[in-house]
């Protein structure tokens, strides 16, 4: 379930014992000023964090994928996120359990276990 922004706010207030208004107000200016900064082709960087870019993107043609018919698709600039090591050193430590409930009914090859493929438990 995503986190969401009335949700920040809630435990801005709560953590910092502010009013409603003044954590809603500080969520909103942080906001509006990294918005801003992108809008402007400014790097953000949050140490620990991550950082934020614009990419640009060129014209090129693609398909519907329906129909299958050519699109001219223009040419744009996105917004790109690249987490920061100590946020996804973080986040897969919290994840442990998860990679091994996620990946119980998938099937190791080879080269992932280091083995030659056999069931015997012998290497090689």
């Amino acid at each position: 379930m995503p986190v969401t922004k009335s949700e920040l706010i809630e435990q801005l207030s709560e953590s910092l014992k502010l009013p409603k208004g003044k954590a809603e107000l500080v969520v909103n200016v942080m906001f509006d000023a990294m918005v801003g900064a992108l809008e402007r082709g400014e790097r953000i960087e949050i140490r620990g964090f991550g950082s934020f870019e614009v990419r640009s993107y060129k014209p090129y043609e693609g398909r519907n994928p329906r129909t299958g018919e050519p699109v001219q698709v223009k040419a744009k600039r996105l917004p790109f996120f690249k987490v920061g090591k100590e946020l996804r050193e973080r986040v897969n430590a919290s994840t442990g359990a998860l990679e091994a409930d996620d990946h119980d009914d998938e099937v190791v090859g080879d080269d992932e276990m280091g083995g030659d493929g056999d069931d015997d438990g012998n290497s090689g």
